[in-house]
């Protein structure tokens, strides 16, 4: 089953400010469920969105 946590967990979790959270939704740069009004995000699919914006630097590169 589905670990989901809510907005403010998120936040914590990425340690951002929630209004951050909110312009990614607005923006679609991340996904989540809204339910009864309150946004839920499945843990695994925000793991997995972490290392899909991975990059890996390039010795020298400024």
């Amino acid at each position: 089953m589905a670990r989901l946590i809510d907005i403010d967990e998120l936040a914590d979790y990425l340690k951002l400010k929630k209004q951050t959270i909110y312009n990614w939704l607005n923006k679609g740069k991340i996904s989540g469920i809204k339910l009864g009004g309150v946004w839920r995000f499945d843990r695994k699919d925000v793991d997995t969105w972490i290392k899909s914006r991975k990059r890996i630097s390039q010795v020298g590169e400024k």
